[in-house]
């Protein structure tokens, strides 16, 4: 028999993890109530993309790229999350691009030939909204002179912070959860300006779930969110609710990679 998985691995800062637990036990307690057999506990391990295809699968979130260029028809679309952040709307989020506080640029063009870093080349909200803003500016292919991977957000706003890159793209709750955290790194930081939006980071679960069970699981996740008791969970997280968005809602996103390739500029860098 499949073991059931779940994970919530896209703002699982280590200080909000207590919240994220949280939201999970109240996520599990509404499943449990309509006989969905759910895990106890969050998965966290390192590889937290494994999770995403596991038929166990029960609900976890992922990033809006992977989902529309490699995990449609491998998992199932349950519900978009509505955040409360500067740079979210409804459903939707953008990432902002920040540079050093002291940087003399004022316009992405003061930026041409500089470093940019990027949590990861499959990150909707820190590469491909980046290269959809740097595409116009481009010439023969080329905008900025390097790039370089960091592994997460919060790394690429301290490669920019330290000197070792120039500008980063950073999801905008992502950003706004290390003003609160780190308010000692963004403090070196400043926003120079937002990237094209997209739907906000997508709730998943498996492909062989019916559709009686992705009802049930877009019904806990709302109802969870909304539960008075979860207040302190939910406004840590920034997480006001979620919608059901049809799944070609997320078709911009490939649009936005096909539109700057077709600008001559397929790679940051």
């Amino acid at each position: 028999m499949t073991r059931p998985l779940a994970s919530l691995p896209m703002y699982d800062f280590p200080e909000l993890r207590p919240a994220t637990d949280a939201l999970w036990d109240g996520i599990r307690a509404q499943l449990r109530d309509t006989g969905i057999d759910a895990p106890e506990t969050l998965d966290r391990r390192e590889a937290y993309s494994e999770v995403w295809t596991d038929p166990g699968l029960v609900l976890s979130q992922t990033c809006g790229y992977p989902y529309s260029m490699q995990l449609r028809g491998r998992v199932r679309l349950v519900a978009t999350p509505v955040y409360r952040a500067m740079g979210c709307d409804g459903p939707r989020y953008t990432s902002v691009l920040v540079v050093r506080a002291d940087d003399a640029a004022e316009t992405l063009e003061g930026f041409r030939g500089r470093c940019a870093a990027y949590n990861a080349r499959d990150s909707q909200s820190g590469m491909n909204t980046m290269r959809a803003a740097l595409a116009p500016l481009a010439r023969q292919g080329r905008f900025l002179g390097t790039a370089i991977e960091t592994g997460s957000h919060a790394a690429s706003a301290d490669a920019v912070a330290s000197g070792r890159a120039d500008i980063a793209a950073l999801d905008c709750v992502t950003w706004a959860h290390l003003a609160a955290l780190r308010p000692e790194l963004t403090a070196r930081l400043r926003v120079l300006g937002l990237t094209p939006s997209a739907p906000a980071l997508p709730f998943v679960t498996a492909a062989n779930q019916s559709d009686a069970t992705v009802s049930a699981l877009a019904t806990a996740l709302s109802e969870a969110i909304a539960d008075p008791a979860l207040a302190p969970a939910r406004d840590a997280l920034l997480i006001e609710g979620v919608e059901m968005l049809a799944d070609d809602a997320y078709d911009e996103i490939p649009a936005m990679e096909a539109s700057a390739r077709r600008a001559g500029y397929p790679d940051l860098a």
